[in-house]
């Protein structure tokens, strides 16, 4: 006995839904770590920021040589540079210097990551799954960058609050540096 109508839209439905959990999960996967270091140290750390900018200029090939018209790969391309720029001004700074200048490239490295990062991570998902924007309606998609941003802001008030629920020993024995403000643990 052949699938009814319902069956098929059910089990069609289901092959799109899977993707969307796909990226939806990943992307939030990528974003949670750099959002709760910026609540809990006040910073984006170098190793996440240089994984974004190998992944932006992974992508920022890609996107020069896809085969698609040039207008919007050009934008693409734009912000897929913004972790370049950010590194090219971080070599031309002198540690030494305070000023405005200085905190302008911080303000653009921490804007590198937060357009960076989630731009680079829909690209990538685009190369992967090229037919994931088109076969992906408008209402999926906000879907993901809702859950996406809401995972990034829930993330770094977590790393603002880690001290109500998190010791220094907790990252400590996790292999990282103790926030300032951190929780003493208890005596044992």
């Amino acid at each position: 006995m052949g699938k009814s109508a319902e069956d098929l839209d059910a089990a069609q439905k289901q092959r799109r839904d899977v993707p969307i959990g796909v990226v939806m999960v990943a992307m939030s996967v990528a974003v949670w770590w750099p959002s709760f270091t910026l609540g809990a140290y006040g910073e984006i750390f170098f190793d996440q920021l240089m994984a974004i900018w190998a992944a932006a200029t992974a992508a920022f090939v890609f996107v020069l040589v896809e085969r698609r018209p040039v207008g919007g790969r050009l934008v693409r391309a734009f912000l897929l540079l913004l972790p370049s720029l950010w590194l090219l001004l971080m070599f031309t700074l002198n540690d030494e210097e305070q000023d405005f200048f200085v905190i302008i490239v911080d303000l653009g490295a921490i804007l590198a990551v937060l357009i960076g990062l989630p731009f680079t991570l829909w690209v990538l998902v685009r190369i992967v799954w090229p037919d994931f924007a088109h076969n992906t309606r408008g209402a999926d998609r906000w879907l993901i960058t809702v859950v996406v941003l809401g995972i990034a802001m829930a993330s770094f008030m977590l790393g603002l609050a880690q001290d109500r629920f998190l010791t220094c020993e907790d990252f400590v024995i996790s292999g990282n540096t103790a926030p300032t403000d951190c929780t003493p643990a208890p005596p044992d």
